[in-house]
């Protein structure tokens, strides 16, 4: 009897240390289980919420007057791109369709530099035709020959000289750094589409003053009596 007094404490040490070490085991397989696992990690949706959230940030940087200046040139862009691919198909002068053709190309190129900019400051641009342009658009395209040649110069004159007058104003004022680079690398081809307006713009009107002329020279047929 002695002796199991002497081993009873001894027996409670040991049964408290397992019951404690199994507690232990079962807290750390716990931690490291896929569920618990699974709480820490990164998921897609939390992906996606930080990607969204640094595309709201950056576009919180750039200023109202910035913003609008992308949102117009955008608009301005498209419409140059679309009354050119129209004037490649309906001017009669060869001045007038190259003048069209230089508008998709150059036009297009400037449009996709400036989406670049835009996405990087998380700024959305205007995808579509605003009113005025459509409606220009559609007297156009109901124009031909040489009536349609002076129409799409004269307005392509008065548009180019908005733009340079635009871009210029805004390399001045502009915030964004990428923005008013953008700017003063697409001025130049501006103000050398606005000489090349000119210049045609002078082409059309003879060449419609021509039409008028041969019209009225040419003689009437007399009906026989």
């Amino acid at each position: 009897m002695s002796g199991h007094r002497y081993t009873l404490p001894a027996l409670v040490g040991a049964v408290s240390f397992c019951f404690a070490a199994a507690v232990g085991a079962q807290v750390t397989a716990n931690t490291h289980s896929p569920s618990n696992v699974g709480t820490t990690a990164t998921t897609p949706s939390a992906n996606a919420m930080n990607s969204q959230s640094a595309s709201t940030n950056a576009s919180n940087k750039v200023s109202a007057s910035d913003r609008k200046f992308m949102e117009k040139a955008a608009q301005g862009g498209m419409a140059e791109v679309q009354l050119g691919k129209l004037a490649t198909e309906k001017a009669s002068a060869d001045a007038v369709k190259q003048f069209g053709q230089r508008m998709v190309d150059d036009h297009g190129k400037a449009n996709d530099q400036l989406k670049q900019v835009a996405s990087e400051k998380g700024v959305t641009l205007p995808t579509h035709l605003d009113k005025k342009s459509q409606q220009e658009y559609d007297r156009l395209s109901k124009l031909s020959g040489s009536e349609f040649d002076q129409e799409y110069m004269k307005h392509m004159v008065s548009d180019h000289k908005k733009d340079v007058s635009e871009f210029k104003s805004e390399i001045k004022k502009a915030k964004d750094n990428d923005l008013k680079q953008w700017a003063q690398n697409t001025l130049p081809v501006l103000e050398e589409h606005l000489k090349l307006a000119q210049t045609d713009e002078s082409i059309a009107k003879n060449e419609g003053k021509n039409n008028a002329t041969k019209t009225s020279s040419t003689p009437s047929r007399k009906t026989g009596s």
